[in-house]
């Protein structure tokens, strides 16, 4: 039988495509960096950068990666309080272990990120476009997709205090693996994929989003 075009279709993730070697080099604002392996012990301002088959890890009070293109890139065992990436392009980027403060992704172009086993305080993908994400053994306190456009998304044993999906916009987006206490606009979910246990638990917030009053 032929597959019906509604079927939940998983994220095609590839890891970051990395050399055998990579050459350190410090961080610096607009710079063109390729195989190279940056290590952070200080604030870093990577702005309006490209990155291309590279390695970052270490700690920083922040991390500014906005305008930025990353390519093959990936992040490990990151410890950043703050790190923005507003109006980046991401492509095959991988974020593993650490923890971030705030991750700010608000209108970025994203093609295949992987988050895996990362503790984040603040989530954003605020008008983000984003195609081919999965997300993975994180802890996330708060998680923002205000407008965001989400195609072919995954969650998977990852749990979320507080998700504002208002105006989010989703296509074959895979909830069942989020464990979130509370989403803000249940009203925004269409396009996504709930487990049944979560759609009992959501049900009096579909209730009073429909209009409907629950009584016993």
């Amino acid at each position: 039988m032929a597959r019906r075009s509604e079927d939940l279709r998983p994220p095609l993730v590839s890891a970051p495509d990395l050399p055998d070697h990579l050459a350190p080099a410090p961080p610096r604002r607009s710079a063109d960096l390729i195989a190279a392996l940056i290590e952070l012990d200080d604030d870093a301002d990577l702005a309006h950068s490209s990155l291309e088959q590279c390695v970052l890890t270490g700690s920083a009070d922040s991390l500014d990666l906005r305008g930025a293109t990353l390519m093959d890139v990936e992040m490990r065992d990151l410890r950043v309080a703050d790190l923005p990436a507003r109006a980046a392009s991401l492509r095959r980027v991988r974020i593993s272990g650490g923890r971030i403060g705030t991750l700010d992704l608000t209108d970025t172009r994203i093609h295949e990120l992987e988050l895996h086993g990362v503790r984040i305080d603040y989530l954003t993908l605020s008008a983000t476009k984003a195609v081919d994400v999965r997300i993975d053994g994180c802890r996330i306190t708060a998680l923002d997709l205000p407008g965001a456009t989400l195609t072919r998304v995954a969650f998977d044993d990852t749990h979320a205090d507080e998700v504002d999906s208002r105006g989010l916009q989703a296509s074959h987006v895979d909830l069942r693996g989020l464990d979130a206490l509370s989403f803000l606009d249940v009203g925004s979910l269409r396009g996504t994929t709930l487990s049944v246990r979560q759609v009992e638990l959501l049900a009096p917030a579909f209730a009073a989003s429909a209009g409907i009053s629950v009584r016993d």
